[in-house]
């Protein structure tokens, strides 16, 4: 009986300095998923999407030719969105 006291005994006694210690804080660095792409610039009115469907050959090369600079420019601001997230 009095072995069984002494082992509960030192057993509390291991368990209450177990206790005694601080616990370790450790920095861990988790990636979470976070949206990139804050803005979508707004798609310009493309001349050649306004033509009617018989419009003739030359009319809708002309509004191509017209759209060419603004698309390039649309362009430019999806590829830098998107350079943002790579």
């Amino acid at each position: 009986m009095r072995n069984v006291i002494l082992i509960l005994l030192a057993g509390c006694i291991a368990t209450n300095l177990g206790c005694a210690t601080k616990p370790e804080t450790i920095e861990v660095k988790v990636p979470v998923m976070v949206k990139c792409v804050k803005a979508v610039p707004a798609r310009p009115a493309f001349a050649a999407l306004a033509l009617p469907g018989d419009a003739s050959e030359g009319e809708k090369v002309l509004a191509l030719a017209r759209d060419t600079l603004l698309h390039f420019k649309y362009e430019s601001q999806l590829e830098a969105v998107i350079a943002g997230c790579v």
